[in-house]
């Protein structure tokens, strides 16, 4: 297989940064539907859990577009972390700080598919696509958070 080119090789790196967020995201929402504590955490728990799988498919997208443009799958220590917003905190009872951080981590996404999708303009169209329908998921998932920030705000 020939050597893609810069504008491809651009897309793949892209792809890789995107690929990693998820994969940094299934962990911390793993751990944030286990961590807290309290009445109050139960549906954000469920909700984190059930979106794990969602993640992990997007990461699997991702990385098999990777491929398909002749770049290679980073391994875990080629990824980069940068959730801090996501991390357990002392007080599991902080329910707020779980919310909080995961819509950052939907707008950190929803900015890198932005990127590549821009990127992908009248050059690969299916990477394009497929950063487009990722996208849909990225926001929908952010404003069901920030309704359920409205709601613990509230109380």
């Amino acid at each position: 297989m020939s050597k893609p080119d810069s504008q491809t090789q651009k897309i793949i790196r892209e792809l890789a940064v995107a690929y990693a967020m998820e994969l940094e995201t299934v962990q911390n929402y793993i751990a944030a539907s286990i961590n807290p504590d309290g009445v109050r955490s139960d549906v954000i728990k469920k909700a984190l859990a059930a979106d794990v799988a969602t993640e992990v498919s997007h990461a699997q997208q991702l990385g098999q577009r990777i491929k398909t443009l002749g770049g290679r799958v980073p391994g875990s220590l080629d990824n980069v972390r940068n959730q801090s917003y996501l991390q357990p905190a002392a007080d599991t009872t902080d329910i707020v700080r779980v919310i909080k951080g995961v819509i950052r981590a939907e707008e950190g996404a929803i900015a890198q598919y932005k990127k590549i999708i821009k990127l992908c303009e009248g050059h690969d169209w299916v990477t394009q696509d497929l950063a487009i329908e990722i996208l849909g998921g990225e926001e929908e998932h952010r404003r069901e958070f920030l309704g359920f920030l409205r709601e613990y705000e509230k109380a």
